[in-house]
């Protein structure tokens, strides 16, 4: 399913998108399909957003956060 690009507001960051992941404690489909495309909107990452997603990654290993709806 491709979600259609009206779907994310410009605005997103990746700082959103985690802090509304670590509230819920799961990753949605949305929050997978709002990640991929603020990731493949940028160049590079800078130190802060790097550090999220490293959190985000160590949360799932550890079961810390779901992935699902």
């Amino acid at each position: 399913m491709i979600m259609p690009i009206e779907f994310f507001p410009i605005e997103v960051t990746i700082e959103d998108i985690v802090a509304q992941i670590f509230v819920s404690r799961r990753i949605t489909r949305i929050n997978q399909y709002q990640l991929k495309y603020v990731l493949l909107a940028k160049d590079w990452l800078d130190e802060q957003e790097q550090t999220l997603l490293n959190r985000l990654f160590y949360g799932v290993r550890h079961g810390l956060l779901r992935i699902g709806e």
